[in-house]
């Protein structure tokens, strides 16, 4: 009996931590505005054959941009750490957002929600937030690492999406 109440709170505990890791994300933000256009800035973003000749981040992207539908992407951090994975699109709207989820199986183990959105401002500029939302039971432990190796990265991208769509 007593076996089993101590399992039984191992498995409360572990499930409650999970929920708790779940319910509050770390998110990664970062923002730049844009001497293009929303259409220009889509125009850099969605030719994704493009990218090992500007983006220091994301070198690679394969597949069709289709909500629902899976890429491939290479990644790679301030060390030269290269990552391979297929998210799932969520969204694909034009000249507005892009945006897609990545998951560590089974699941609610870490998870990364990635997007870009693109805001058009009045004087024809363009507010890029990219940013990544993560959950899950290892993001606690990562955080760090995320801070130190992938937001620089987001700033590299960033700018350097910048100078690609205002060279256009």
């Amino acid at each position: 009996m007593k076996v089993l109440v101590a399992v039984g709170t191992v498995v409360v505990l572990v499930a409650g931590y999970v929920v708790y890791t779940v319910l509050r994300p770390f998110v990664l933000h970062t923002e730049l505005v844009m001497d293009a256009s929303p259409e220009q800035v889509w125009k850099v973003l969605a030719d994704r054959a493009a990218y090992p000749e500007w983006n220091p981040f994301i070198i690679s992207s394969t597949g069709e941009l289709t909500s629902g539908g899976t890429i491939t992407n290479v990644l790679r951090d301030t060390k030269g750490k290269e990552t391979t994975f297929s998210p799932e699109l969520l969204v694909v709207e034009p000249n507005k957002e892009l945006r897609w989820i990545g998951k560590v199986p089974p699941g609610a183990v870490f998870d990364g929600e990635h997007s870009f959105r693109l805001e058009a401002l009045p004087d024809g500029s363009t507010r890029l937030i990219h940013e990544e939302t993560f959950r899950g039971a290892a993001v606690p432990f990562t955080r760090s690492m995320l801070r130190k190796t992938i937001e620089p990265q987001f700033v590299a991208m960033n700018h350097a999406l910048a100078a690609r769509a205002t060279d256009r």
